[in-house]
């Protein structure tokens, strides 16, 4: 199709010309539809998706093209999404919002109409100021009646930028709690393109500067992962022994010609009931992250009352939750049973509020919330994270 053609196109042009929000376009969900009148971010699952229109798309130049998709990066970067219903005014957010990033986009990218400072003369808005600055600003000007360009815009019932901005009233009706778990996997994905980046020594856009430096220095767990499984889960290893083509020195090896690797495959139940919060999951979420970096290869099974998903952990990728029924531990355990020797241990991070499972396996840590209270009654080791 021609618009998926031209978004290839545009994604590598992007890449070329400013690396980071390149890869970073390449990471994000796409999805071409007529159910937006041009582009917008909406929310998808506990992560993001961005939604652009075809035929809209397909009229654009190429330049535009790329400066739209900026756009719409610069909007998920900065949150703008789950910030706006901390203002009373959102038509007068997203004003603000597109003041402060279409100064990012260069003069050539940006559509005819797109929000520049210069529209608004009488306010002497300044130069890359946050989006807040600029709502403030707005907010008195609006109040006041200073500026006809606002006022016109102000005006105007179901067009402009409140259509434009039509994406993120999902965003407006979510708890806090809610709005945090989709900005933690925004974040997450900044980050995974940060260290692709800095890793080939690329630059970081100094609008995000401040973003990126925060999410390069993370919270650290709340336990440590590696010396504790390494204790843990070290006298269950399993053996794996491969043949070499050429033969190593005798003189050095019980076993010539055989190297001899031993890895751990932990499966890490999750409990996705209803009775964990969006707080205790994303404190999961990020144990989990800071587990996978120990060098155990972690397969994630979501459970509520039944088994909902069973996959291997990547933390490039969204964690998109499933269940959010009753608690029952007994389907992730029958399923480690019945998997016999693939695994080497389990793990399970709950609230710990349901019955005790039957046949738990000895090598099970269950991982309480620091919201929760450890249930004394489940067999095996029960730690608390704090």
């Amino acid at each position: 199709m021609k618009h998926n053609e031209q978004l290839a196109r545009i994604s590598k042009s992007l890449i070329f010309k400013e690396p980071f929000y390149g890869l970073f376009l390449v990471g994000l969900k796409k999805k071409f539809t007529k159910g937006v009148p041009t582009a917008g971010v909406a929310k998808h699952n506990i992560g993001i998706q961005l939604y652009i229109n075809p035929t809209f798309f397909e009229g654009l130049s190429e330049a535009h093209q790329l400066g739209l998709l900026k756009h719409e990066l610069l909007h998920v970067s900065f949150g703008h999404m789950t910030l706006r219903d901390l203002y009373p005014d959102h038509k007068l957010f997203n004003i603000a919002a597109d003041l402060e990033i279409n100064q990012y986009i260069d003069k050539e990218n940006l559509p005819e109409g797109g929000m520049v400072l210069s529209m608004f003369p009488e306010l002497h808005l300044p130069h890359r100021a946050g989006t807040k600055v600029y709502y403030d600003l707005l907010s008195e000007s609006h109040k006041n009646k200073t500026c006809p360009a606002l006022e016109e815009m102000m005006a105007c019932n179901g067009e402009g930028e409140e259509d434009i901005h039509a994406t993120w009233e999902e965003f407006d009706s979510l708890d806090e709690a809610e709005k945090k778990l989709i900005q933690k996997q925004v974040e997450h994905q900044l980050k995974e393109t940060a260290d692709v980046i800095t890793k080939k020594q690329g630059n970081i856009p100094g609008e995000l500067a401040e973003i990126i430096s925060r999410l390069l220095n993370p919270e650290p767990p709340k336990f440590n992962w590696k010396a504790y499984l390494r204790r843990f889960v070290g006298s269950s290893s399993i053996v794996y022994t491969k043949k070499l083509r050429r033969k190593d020195n005798k003189r050095y090896s019980a076993n010539p010609g055989l190297k001899i690797k031993v890895k751990n495959h932990i499966l890490v139940g999750v409990d996705t009931s209803g009775s964990v919060s969006t707080d205790e999951l994303i404190e999961f979420m990020h144990e989990l992250s800071h587990m996978s970096k120990t060098g155990h290869k972690i397969t994630v099974a979501q459970c509520d009352t039944q088994l909902v998903s069973v996959a291997e952990f990547d933390p490039k990728k969204d964690w998109d939750i499933k269940g959010r029924g009753g608690t029952s531990f007994q389907p992730v355990v029958d399923h480690y049973n019945e998997k016999g020797k693939q695994y080497t241990a389990l793990i399970y991070l709950t609230d710990g509020e349901a019955y005790p499972p039957e046949d738990c396996p000895k090598n099970t840590l269950w991982v309480h919330s620091s919201q929760s209270s450890i249930n004394d009654n489940l067999p095996g080791l029960k730690i608390k994270l704090n």
